[in-house]
């Protein structure tokens, strides 16, 4: 069974699934701004933090079912989900198999969209070195996951995330690649999910083509997405922020569209 935590005691039970080489630990900032409405149940997805490396690959489907096994055992039937990047590839996956379970779903600086041919050559690309030069790409590539013109202000943050990519498994960190390699478009999933959807995003991402995303949404009446002024980490960027549209967002309602 997966690596979970549990804190808080609130009645609504929100799943936080991170993303990749990252750890439950990342939501520790973004915790103390969350609703105590809420309980929170971290999740270690697998070859990640203290959850174990399963096979060679990881496929998001793999991961929504290993989730599926925490929530059964916690027997939690109306909850709800969010992911942060390929943490939300895997919520995506999970609302396809699983809609029933569902209260909502959260795209964290993630998308529904295929990788386009560019994106999936990279990830081809990033095996070799991952294999053969983990700390390079390590800390090569985290910092272009961050707001560019907030760099020096982020520091400690890179340092941190630097820290926690390091301490992933590279087996882990590799069939997380090969999955997310194989991960599909699942448009269909947003049109056919009849909960709430809601998409935060940052303007500086590098990872997640936001605009793009926000702009081909489904015009439903559940859905609701933020674009902030940050990188693809806004748990790290915008703790407080992030926390605060969750909290409002999960628990109340706003109009559809908002930049902050």
């Amino acid at each position: 069974m997966l690596n979970y935590e549990i804190s808080g005691s609130g009645k609504e039970q929100l799943v936080l699934l991170h993303g990749f080489m990252e750890n439950l630990t990342i939501w520790d900032e973004m915790e103390a701004s969350l609703s105590n409405k809420f309980s929170l149940i971290k999740i270690d997805l697998p070859g990640h933090g203290k959850s174990k490396v399963y096979s060679e690959i990881h496929t998001m489907e793999f991961m929504a079912e290993k989730v599926k096994e925490i929530t059964d055992f916690l027997n939690l039937e109306n909850f709800h989900l969010l992911g942060h990047s390929m943490g939300g590839y895997v919520s995506l996956a999970f609302a396809e198999k699983f809609p029933e379970v569902l209260k909502s779903i959260t795209l964290f600086f993630s998308s529904y969209l295929a990788d386009d041919a560019e994106k999936k050559e990279q990830r081809e690309k990033s095996l070799r070195i991952i294999k053969d030069a983990f700390p390079t790409y390590v800390s090569a590539g985290i910092p272009n996951l961050f707001n560019p013109n907030e760099k020096d202000f982020l520091e400690g943050k890179i340092e941190n995330a630097k820290k926690i990519a390091l301490s992933t498994e590279n087996a882990g960190v590799i069939a997380a690649v090969k999955g997310m390699i194989e991960r599909t478009d699942k448009t269909s999933v947003i049109e056919k999910f009849e909960e709430k959807i809601l998409v935060i995003g940052g303007k500086h991402d590098n990872a997640v083509k936001t605009e793009i995303l926000i702009k081909n949404l489904p015009d439903k009446t559940n859905i609701k997405s933020y674009l902030l002024d940050s990188g693809h980490n806004g748990h790290w960027e915008k703790p407080e922020i992030c926390a605060a549209i969750i909290n409002t967002e999960l628990l109340h309602h706003l109009p559809k569209h908002f930049v902050l």
